[in-house]
């Protein structure tokens, strides 16, 4: 059995060391150097190109090297393919460390803070406390959880919305569109971590954050295909939403005249909230490949029907 990786050639080379070290009975082999298309079972790759996908006939699993699917062209995959989305825990630690920082940020006001010191202004801005702030996040997958133990003890009061219901201690669960009003209602600020789906696209726009109290604030972890850009900035302008911290946009890289590198009310980082380590991902995908090699249940395989 052979695993097939085509990504960063950095962390390919860690992870060569690691299968050799731990998987020695697993191949690994990388461009260029040249394998036998006939043995690969197992390929770990960001966006692979349909043209490699139909190279290989005994191809039974695609690992995704991120946590996310969506650069994936589902309907283009064998259905007879595994799709397995990385889940190690150096993403959900990314995650949390980003999360916390994003909502303290904006609780605190750091981004008027910013825009005073630029003016050299003496300003302060009457604290709001944490238990008078609710903040809501969309997506209660892995991250979302963790994201929301991080935030409790904080004393934050905390609302979860997602697709199907869930029940997360000291957290108000809502679910499903008709879940949806009551989410948004009393939500100060909306940090979204959900998957990138054709029903997810576009989900965060004006109909959307038009229901969040004035001068909510929105944070985005999750991809720019949810955030309609737009619509964002025109309630920002519009005095509706009062800051945006976000770190996924579309496209990436944004363009040099993108109005969201020089709004006064949005921080930008460049997709960086949550990264996969090379250690931790090498070893959870030889865990997966030992699951698939016993029958036993991969841990983050896709259900091609929700796309996550």
């Amino acid at each position: 059995m052979t695993l097939l990786y085509t990504s960063d050639p950095a962390r390919g080379q860690i992870w060569r060391d690691i299968f050799a070290a731990e998987a020695p009975d697993v191949g690994f082999v990388a461009p260029p150097t040249p394998y036998d298309p006939a043995t690969i079972r197992y390929l770990a790759a960001w966006s692979p190109s349909a043209d490699l996908i139909a190279s290989l006939p005994n191809l039974e699993v695609l690992f995704s090297i991120g946590a996310g699917v969506d650069q994936f062209d589902m309907e283009s995959l064998p259905r007879h393919v595994d799709v397995v989305r990385m889940i190690e825990p150096g993403i959900v630690a990314g995650m949390v460390e980003y999360a916390t920082m994003a909502v303290l940020a904006l609780h605190r006001d750091l981004i008027p803070y910013r825009a005073a010191q630029a003016e050299q202004r003496w300003a302060p801005i009457k604290l709001v406390p944490a238990e008078q702030r609710r903040v809501g996040v969309m997506g209660l997958g892995q991250l979302g959880k963790a994201v929301l133990g991080a935030l409790r003890p904080f004393g934050f009061a905390l609302s979860g919305w997602s697709r199907s219901p869930h029940d997360v201690e000291g957290v108000a669960c809502h679910s499903g569109t008709d879940g949806l009003d009551a989410f948004l209602r009393n939500c100060g600020i909306l940090l979204c971590l959900l998957p990138l789906t054709p029903d997810t696209r576009g989900i965060v726009c004006r109909n959307l954050l038009a229901r969040l109290p004035k001068g909510a604030m929105l944070v985005n972890a999750g991809r720019g295909g949810h955030l309609v850009a737009q619509d964002l900035l025109a309630l920002l302008d519009e005095g509706h939403m009062s800051a945006a911290m976000l770190d996924v946009t579309d496209p990436e890289p944004l363009p040099p005249r993108h109005p969201f590198w020089h709004h006064p009310r949005i921080l930008l980082t460049p997709h960086v909230a949550s990264m996969t380590r090379a250690d931790s991902a090498g070893r959870a995908l030889i865990a997966n490949i030992r699951r698939h090699q016993a029958n036993e249940p991969m841990d983050g395989v896709v259900a091609r029907g929700r796309g996550y």
